[in-house]
């Protein structure tokens, strides 16, 4: 079997979770904060804290910009749900932004226009959550300074991105965000088992993204409300949660914040070889935005529409049938029961539902092989009831 993507472990990184395994501290050590400054380095951001996953991340993200009860948050429908469950967990309304036909991003002029008819409806959004999805970052420069025109602010779910660019700056240092978020789940760049992060600028966003992680209890005297009544105090000053990431998922991490530039670089290699050998009348590749590095957490595909014999439905099942475990990123959020019955209109939506019908994730990770890369190209190429002659 041939998954869509798979974690890349090594000796080291076992070797890292080892040492702390065998150390004093299994959690709220000191590797958690070598972990936060690995990334915040890299993506040279002035703050990071490490959480128990992204959706966490996303979480306390939205509870720092102040997301509550009647408020609104917009993100895009071609998402893990996550990236709108987060607002609802606040007691917010969601809504969605159509994504572009190329990048299948957010599309900045839909969301350009929809801002422009929510300020008329005096229904604007507190918060936009744009996704870099399969590693590719949205045109950030652009929904920046939509927010400075509407006055929303922005949470990057950067879930897919670790390792990427834009604009040659590194994700993650928030230069056109107030937060960003990455993912360290198994599939993703790199990996912490399960985990996430948050990173930010704003040092009262970062003292708050700090506090709601963990119980909502502060510990220095300059953020309690009187003076402590000895050196064991502690207050809970607002309901946070229990998001705190272990030491032991931290060593993972930093091992593997070593190989980070590495894993990105194999997964462009990978690219270029399914660029090169999928051509195809009735497939359409990945587009890359010149402003672009993408970390390609993903290889999307598109099935296009009377143009081949073969349906998209029927190549995911020839797919799978063949052992190669292809998938579909992502269902649109509103189609999910759940959000079905809030009532969003599919209309609405016309390049996610185009999307969805035509799109499948192939085999990327750092470790495909080239047989096994040629072995999905192979299938995918490879005529629908094809038979050998003997």
């Amino acid at each position: 079997m041939i998954p869509y993507g798979r974690q890349d472990i090594s000796e080291a990184d076992i070797s890292a979770v080892v040492e702390v395994l065998k150390s004093d501290f299994l959690t709220q050590g000191p590797v958690v904060p070598a972990f936060e400054k690995a990334v915040s380095e890299y993506c040279n951001a002035n703050y990071a804290y490490a959480v128990n996953s992204a959706t966490s991340a996303l979480h306390i993200a939205c509870l720092a910009l102040g997301v509550g009860k009647g408020d609104l948050v917009w993100t895009s429908p071609i998402t893990f749900v996550a990236s709108a469950n987060c607002a609802l967990y606040c007691g917010a309304d969601v809504d969605f932004v159509d994504i572009d036909s190329a990048s299948y991003n957010m599309s900045v002029k839909a969301l350009a226009e929809k801002l422009k008819n929510a300020e008329k409806l005096g229904r604007l959004p507190k918060v936009v959550i744009p996704v870099h999805l399969a590693g590719q970052s949205c045109e950030m420069d652009k929904i920046f300074a939509l927010s400075e025109k509407y006055g929303f602010r922005i949470i990057e779910d950067a879930s897919h991105a670790i390792g990427g660019k834009y604009k040659n700056k590194a994700i993650g240092g928030c230069q056109y965000s107030h937060i960003t978020v990455f993912s360290f789940h198994p599939v993703k760049i790199i990996t912490t088992g399960e985990g996430g992060m948050c990173l930010t600028n704003d040092p009262q966003l970062a003292t708050t993204l700090n506090r709601y992680r963990s119980h909502g209890i502060v510990r220095h005297p300059s953020e309690m409300t009187h003076i402590p009544d000895g050196p064991w105090y502690y207050q809970q000053i607002e309901l946070g949660y229990n998001y705190r990431m272990t030491d032991i998922q931290a060593a993972l991490g930093l091992s593997q914040m070593n190989r980070l530039d590495e894993f990105v670089a194999a997964r462009h290699s990978i690219a270029k070889r399914y660029n090169e050998l999928l051509i195809e009348e009735w497939l359409e590749l990945p587009w890359q935005h010149p402003d672009t590095y993408s970390g390609l957490h993903l290889y999307i595909i598109r099935v296009k529409k009377n143009k081949t014999a073969i349906t998209h439905l029927q190549l995911f099942e020839k797919l799978r049938n063949a052992g190669i475990l292809v998938n579909l990123h992502y269902i649109p959020v509103y189609r999910h029961p759940f959000y079905d019955a809030i009532g969003y209109d599919k209309k609405e939506f016309p390049q996610a539902e185009s999307y969805y019908s035509e799109a499948i994730s192939i085999p990327m990770f750092a470790a495909l092989t080239e047989s096994d890369q040629q072995f999905v190209i192979d299938a995918i190429k490879k005529p629908s009831g094809h038979q050998n002659l003997f």
